[in-house]
């Protein structure tokens, strides 16, 4: 059913959605996130299913965006979008900033709200758009050897599309990963509230199912509910808003980068894995 992710239901009432594109470090690309897409659904509206794990096979959970897909707005006519947003052939800033509400702020936004405990498993590097993955998620569990960055203002960019640093990290550290691109160790992510448990590498599958088996023997409805209510608070401190705007600065970023570079990122942050046009 799937061909760049997995799915299975390794215990009762879990499922554990797997990225599988090791070869690429699990870099994103429209099709892996479609497919993430349709296995969340897929497990919320399963009611056997009560608590769903994020992992990834391979070393490192993810590299983010696949800087290399070919056409990644034309890309898009493959799928049935899930958002309201349009204008995906548009031109200029417009079709850019139609393909990232979409796949980028509104997917993360969408999995954020889905109505059951989600719980994120990593191992290795998660960077930039690898945060998009982990931060929707209630729960973070990271192998001792996990390191969390955002590299994109080394790219010409304000930050990943959904800009959820400040309350995963606090305002200081937030503008410290951004500022220097650095890699934020798990032990100081757990220290700082952004992950949950720091444990052993051998241990990471077995103490994230041990966890998810503990919390699916609630009820359901009182998961929901609690669920609910923690993102509400948050939301009523302003994340919505903040996160809005941060996406707006996202989208001027692209269009400075564009008129500068002639590519939505500037490449010399890039590491090789794109080229500016030649003049």
């Amino acid at each position: 059913m799937f061909e760049t992710i997995t799915y299975e239901v390794p215990a009762e009432r879990v499922t554990r959605i797997s990225l599988n594109r090791p070869e690429t470090r699990n870099a994103q690309n429209t099709k892996l996130l479609y497919e993430l897409n349709d296995a969340f659904d897929k497990a919320s509206a399963d009611d056997d299913i009560s608590v769903i794990i994020l992992a990834a096979n391979g070393p490192h959970f993810s590299a983010g965006h696949d800087l290399r897909e070919p056409d990644p707005i034309g890309s898009l006519k493959d799928y049935d979008t899930v958002g309201t947003w349009c204008g995906f052939s548009c031109d200029g800033a417009e079709g850019w900033m139609a393909r990232e509400k979409e796949l980028y702020q509104g997917l993360s936004e969408r999995w954020r709200n889905i109505p059951k405990p989600t719980i994120a498993q990593v191992q290795g590097k998660c960077i930039a758009g690898g945060l998009m993955l982990v931060w929707p998620c209630d729960l973070i569990i990271a192998s001792e050897d996990a390191s969390f960055s955002d590299n994109t203002v080394s790219m010409g960019m304000t930050g990943v599309e959904f800009f959820g640093h400040p309350w995963e990290l606090g305002a200081r550290k937030a503008k410290e990963m951004l500022f220097t691109s650095d890699f934020v160790s798990a032990q100081d992510a757990h220290r700082l509230g952004m992950v949950n448990q720091v444990v052993p590498a051998a241990d990471l599958e077995s103490s994230t199912l041990a966890l998810a088996s503990r919390i699916a023997a609630k009820p359901l409805f009182a998961l929901k509910l609690a669920k609910e209510s923690v993102n509400a608070a948050a939301d009523a401190q302003g994340r919505v808003s903040a996160m809005q705007t941060a996406f707006a600065l996202h989208q001027l970023g692209h269009s400075h980068n564009m008129q500068v570079h002639g590519l939505p990122i500037d490449p010399r942050g890039a590491g090789g894995l794109v080229e500016a046009p030649k003049k």
